[in-house]
């Protein structure tokens, strides 16, 4: 029997996308690549990222499971715009 561990045993990951506007778009995926060409590819892509296209992935940090990357993703949108280009530039003091 398979444990529910077991099912979650892939790699979680927080992204944010600079968009065409200049405006950063956090998410949470199990597989970067993928998520990238949905975004660039439309209907599977967030709305979002739609109305604003997406130029580059510009940060990604691996979490433990779902869970710990809905909530760093939650942490991480409610972050002033100055405090998400220090993550992404690697001097954030979080």
């Amino acid at each position: 029997m398979v444990g529910s561990n077991e099912l979650d045993s892939s790699p979680w990951f927080v992204y944010m996308i600079r968009c065409r506007s200049g405006k950063l778009y956090t998410g949470v995926t199990t597989d970067l690549v993928r998520r990238w060409r949905e975004h660039n590819g439309g209907a599977q892509g967030a709305k979002y990222t739609r109305a604003d296209p997406p130029e580059a992935m510009v940060y990604h940090e691996p979490q433990a499971d779902r869970s710990s990357a809905c909530k760093r993703e939650a942490a991480i949108k409610k972050l002033p715009r100055a405090a998400k280009l220090a993550l992404i530039a690697g001097t954030s003091k979080e």
